[in-house]
């Protein structure tokens, strides 16, 4: 029997809608590597019926660079450090969260609210904090660890098994350190003295390497590298003889957050999973994963004791305090990423 157009018409109307519904159940997640376990997405497609595909990068810098190059439109959410969400802020990358969007949002402390980086949270929720430094074998080397030469002035023992991270943003801040110098100076002098001290360091690393910084070291394929505290957590466990610094120089503190990006195809469904990241159970969860720290209320009894005595939380009564990685004006982050290049090649 041919159809009516009538029969036709409902048809392409209930097709439309199948459509629309599939699209409407997805969710595309741009986070750093190893850093959310595969039961929380679980989780939250069961409680949801929403499929979340999940891309990975490995420094705030690539995230940004594959936004700029095309990436925009193709994700929901973003998972980026404190300095780099300004910098996102300000290039127009991400999407405003409107009052009463979220239900949670009064889940997050007081001291994680209104940030400098996002004042009042305008398009970011918290997901997890700590600190990076490097850590270093003591089978390999027993000498003093808490002072940033380990790095850029290693003794004998350390030279030429060094891993330093890929990411600009702390290799940078941490050589700032070292010198004294304030992050984003804009003395040439110091300056010079910056990309010196970089290109004089570099002889004694064997790497530069993030995703692979724990498995190096568990491996024994280097003794010495820049880490992420959760990460040094997780190597110890994994039976390395490490020791987590605490650099007299200084070292960095983060915070890292999920970013609603601008022209996110499943900005409803964004919003979803930004509430499921602010019930305590869930960042809990996160963070007796991770190794690193949340910052909602009511995590309490739902997080690991053992967490509150890892020695990378817990630095030494003389230890400074860690810093942000600050962002620069357009003139010094030229001279930064020029110093950068020059350190790659």
């Amino acid at each position: 029997m041919k159809p009516t157009v009538t029969a036709l018409a409902v048809a392409a109307v209930l097709c439309l809608s199948a459509h629309t519904a599939v699209a409407e159940e997805k969710l595309a997640l741009y986070n750093w590597f190893e850093y959310m376990p595969q039961e929380l997405l679980d989780k939250f497609s069961t409680e949801t019926g929403i499929t979340v595909t999940m891309d990975t990068y490995d420094a705030n810098e690539a995230l940004l660079a594959s936004l700029k190059a095309g990436g925009l439109g193709s994700y929901d959410l973003a998972v980026p450090s404190d300095y780099m969400v300004k910098i996102m802020v300000g290039d127009g990358l991400l999407d405003t969260i409107q009052d009463g969007e979220l239900a949670n949002r009064d889940n997050i402390l007081d001291e994680w609210m209104d940030v400098s980086f996002d004042p009042s949270r305008a398009h970011s929720v918290p997901y997890q904090w700590g600190s990076t430094s490097f850590s270093v074998n003591r089978d390999d080397y027993q000498g003093d660890i808490n002072t940033t030469d380990i790095l850029f002035n290693p003794p004998a023992e350390l030279q030429g098994r060094i891993n330093i991270i890929d990411a600009q943003g702390d290799v940078l801040a941490m050589a700032s350190m070292h010198l004294g110098i304030p992050q984003c100076t804009t003395d040439r002098d110091q300056l010079k003295a910056l990309n010196d001290l970089l290109q004089g360091a570099k002889q004694h690393w064997t790497s530069f390497n993030s995703d692979t910084a724990k498995e190096v070291l568990v491996a024994g394929d280097v003794s010495a590298g820049m880490i992420y505290d959760g990460f040094n957590v997780k190597a110890r466990e994994e039976g390395a003889n490490l020791e987590y610094a605490f650099p007299q120089q200084g070292y960095i503190l983060w915070a890292d957050s999920i970013v609603l990006l601008k022209d996110a195809p499943n900005r409803e469904n964004a919003l979803k999973f930004l509430d499921f990241m602010l019930e305590p159970e869930n960042v809990a969860t996160l963070t007796n994963w991770t190794q690193y720290k949340g910052a909602v209320k009511g995590l309490g009894d739902h997080l690991d004791p053992a967490l509150a005595s890892q020695p990378e939380a817990n630095p030494p009564a003389d230890a400074p305090m860690g810093s942000f990685v600050e962002v620069c004006d357009e003139e010094v982050q030229l001279v930064y990423d020029q110093i950068w290049t020059n350190l790659k090649k």
